[in-house]
């Protein structure tokens, strides 16, 4: 969970969150060294940075509603979204991509398609599936881990095989609503940041499985084949 705030005074603010929201155990604050900012500036930042977390659905954002984008001058919003741009490189830095999405979206369609064939032709490990027990999954290999893509099908029942770690992350993420209840199977609702290929993998079969083993690109060659034949050509 997370939360994007506004505040002029951050130690009240924080003591207030501390006695009534016990969701969270770190902060981060973004501040301006000559303070520069007015309540139109903060408002702007606040609206927009609430969006991107929204949009990036990395986590469950506790914040209500999206506060009103206030009006600026052109000059102003181009240093506010220079701000913001600074904002996501140091989160990035730290570890903590909430205003990134895990997979990222491109705005134009023509654009996704052309970029995304020559992605996948060049990088087969960007377009992975896994079928099991008329379960099929799709995943990719990212800097970040493996993310198992939107619309991918989970077993809803497990095996003594499958660690409790991921039983309980499946039943978190039905909780949140990462995955929803459909008839006999779950299905992904958004992209799922996972840490490894075979963590991918069981959780999707229910039961422990090879992640190198099970996922497999459009040519049909395994993870691991590909691996290999690229250690071969390195």
């Amino acid at each position: 969970m997370s939360y994007v705030g506004e505040s002029e005074n951050v130690a009240q603010r924080l003591t207030s969150h501390d006695r009534n929201k016990e969701f969270w155990n770190e902060v981060i604050i973004f501040t301006s060294k000559d303070e520069n900012l007015t309540k139109a500036h903060i408002k702007y930042l606040e609206s927009t940075l609430v969006n991107l977390s929204r949009e990036a659905d990395r986590y469950q954002l506790e914040n209500g509603n999206t506060p009103p984008e206030s009006s600026l001058p052109r000059a102003d919003r181009d240093a506010m979204e220079e701000f913001i741009v600074n904002v996501r490189m140091v989160l990035g830095i730290l570890g903590y991509p909430i205003l990134e999405p895990i997979l990222q979206q491109k705005q134009n369609r023509d654009e996704i398609i052309t970029q995304t064939e020559e992605r996948t032709k060049n990088n087969p490990l960007s377009d992975l599936t896994f079928t099991v027990n008329n379960l099929t999954a799709s995943g990719a290999v990212t800097d970040e881990g493996f993310v198992l893509k939107k619309g991918s099908q989970f077993s809803k029942t497990n095996t003594d095989s499958i660690s409790g770690k991921l039983i309980k992350l499946k039943d978190r993420l039905l909780s949140e609503g990462a995955l929803k209840d459909e008839d006999n199977i779950l299905v992904a609702t958004q992209d799922i940041l996972m840490t490894s290929s075979s963590y991918a993998a069981a959780i999707v079969a229910g039961t422990s499985r090879s992640g190198p083993q099970s996922w497999k690109a459009k040519n049909g060659k395994t993870m691991k084949q590909i691996e290999d034949d690229a250690l071969k050509n390195a």
